[in-house]
């Protein structure tokens, strides 16, 4: 046995490369950063792509080691080019995750460590640099120290556990489900209702209250909700409030929105995902206002922080309902518990093995201090503001309403066109093919729109105005080709 052990550890001792191995991988890793990040801002912000790029499924996964330089060579060609381009800043679509370096390095470094950072005792480093990014965005809330929560993987779990922790409070049973209502807009993300179905709420009453012009939801309408449901016998439960949705970035009435919240005693959800960090200026602030009475928030680091994807977080303002929904006890759990003054993520959120998060956030806000993140987002703010204005001067375009964050939708309307959509279709269509910038589209009142958004930390006035050139462009071809 003790020569069939040696033998083993030979081998297995392969995967803790030398001095050298070490110092060849990190230079190939360097030179492909290098060569990623230098030409940025020629890189397409989508790149077309056919069906050949699945035969990334069919690389073997050998027995022997691969050589190095072939495996670079694949990733820099084959799985990271193609489709989009979220470090691209001519990524107006979605709400784009940032990828700043100084984040990178931290999540380098927390690879490099591996620390564990579900529990205190594990890693009472990482829990206590995680606590503290928690109580600053608290903080920035306006949310009283009573206030806790977690890094999450994105703003879908940590709206999934904001749904369980209200659900628990409300003292909820599976036989009331069904008359228990949530009140959200049409305009909420859709991972709310993902996270009603996943919570064991898929039965429960979803009420989509009215909005107005601006997408926003109808408080006076919202407050007839529950007073008639009430009536009606059934279990008015949760609101859902939006701090910036997905398709326009409307931001709900959360003031008022609150104040019927605490009359009627419902648990009060601000999805902030990608508003929240706009608390950092003062604009947002005031837009925001409210947000503070709110029971949960969430906010999204890789969207107003302009993190790496994978950045989330729930801030709930009492902590111990967030830990009471959580609560969990196994033996082989025993040498954990310590008295550290606060809580463990795993107490806190559905996770046990937890990635330590904490350094990717907490690096760019160390290395760069909050002013230059302030100064980001309220350049965003003005870019999306001056697109939109820009826009609006042309007698061919219909734009949504003004931008109250940094999303606006608007459509190609040259007159005489009967199919709109198909019109605006063929134009995405060019631009997909075409890939120096990237918009996503969506449905507003049945009708085919783009969306224009701005959050990417590399978009600056050079690219909002290489934006409006190539839409006109692309408009060009259309006409060209034929309505």
């Amino acid at each position: 046995m003790k020569d069939r052990l040696l033998a083993l550890e030979k081998e297995s001792q392969l995967l803790e490369p030398s001095v050298d191995i070490q110092d060849q991988l990190q230079k190939l890793t360097h030179d492909y950063s290098d060569r990623f990040m230098s030409c940025i801002s020629t890189q397409k912000a989508y790149q077309s792509f056919d069906k050949s790029v699945n035969k990334i499924l069919d690389d073997p996964i050998g027995e022997e080691a691969s050589n190095f330089e072939e495996i670079f060579q694949t990733i820099e060609h084959k799985i990271v080019p193609p489709g989009l381009n979220p470090s691209s800043g001519t990524h107006f679509g979605y709400i784009p995750g940032g990828g700043l370096f100084s984040s990178a390095i931290g999540d380098y470094i927390t690879a490099i460590t591996n620390r564990y950072a579900g529990v205190y005792f594990s890693s009472p480093g990482a829990v206590a640099l995680e606590t503290r990014l928690v109580n600053w965005m608290a903080e920035l809330i306006g949310y009283p120290k009573s206030a806790g929560g977690f890094l999450s993987s994105g703003g879908s779990i940590a709206n999934l556990t904001a749904i369980v922790t209200a659900r628990e409070h409300a003292e909820l049973k599976a036989s009331d489900f069904s008359k228990a209502v949530v009140y959200l807009s049409e305009q909420a993300h859709h991972c709310v209702d993902k996270g009603l179905i996943i919570s064991g709420m898929r039965e429960c009453v979803k009420r989509n209250i009215p909005l107005d012009e601006h997408f926003r939801i109808k408080s006076v309408e919202l407050a007839k909700q529950i007073q008639k449901d009430r009536a009606e016998g059934l279990i008015p439960w949760m609101i859902v409030a939006s701090a910036g949705t997905t398709d326009v970035g409307a931001i709900d009435p959360l003031h008022e929105i609150a104040i019927i919240a605490q009359k009627e005693k419902l648990w009060l959800h601000v999805d902030a995902a990608y508003g929240g960090f706009f608390l950092l200026t003062d604009e947002g602030k005031a837009q925001l206002k409210g947000i503070e009475l709110a029971d949960s928030v969430v906010l999204d680091p890789h969207k107003g922080l302009f993190l790496p994807y994978g950045s989330g977080a729930l801030v709930v303002k009492d902590v111990e309902k967030l830990a009471v929904a959580h609560r969990y006890d196994a033996n082989y759990m025993q040498d954990t518990k310590m008295d550290g003054g606060m809580y463990s993520p795993a107490e806190l959120s559905p996770e046990l093995s937890k990635h330590f998060r904490g350094l990717r956030m907490w690096m760019p806000l160390k290395i760069h201090g909050v002013k230059a993140f302030r100064s980001a987002l309220e350049e965003k703010r003005l870019l999306a503001l001056y697109a939109w204005e820009k826009l609006n001067e042309l007698e061919d375009i219909e734009v949504g309403p003004k931008p109250e964050l940094t999303v606006f939708t608007f459509r190609w309307n040259p007159g005489g066109v009967k199919n709109l959509d198909e019109l605006n279709q063929q134009v995405q269509n060019y631009m997909l093919a075409d890939g120096r910038v990237f918009l996503s589209t969506t449905r507003i009142n049945d009708e085919f729109r783009f969306r224009f958004v701005v959050l990417s930390i590399r978009t600056h006035l050079k690219e909002v105005e290489q934006f409006l050139q190539v839409f006109e462009e692309m408009k060009q071809k259309v006409l060209v080709s034929g309505l």
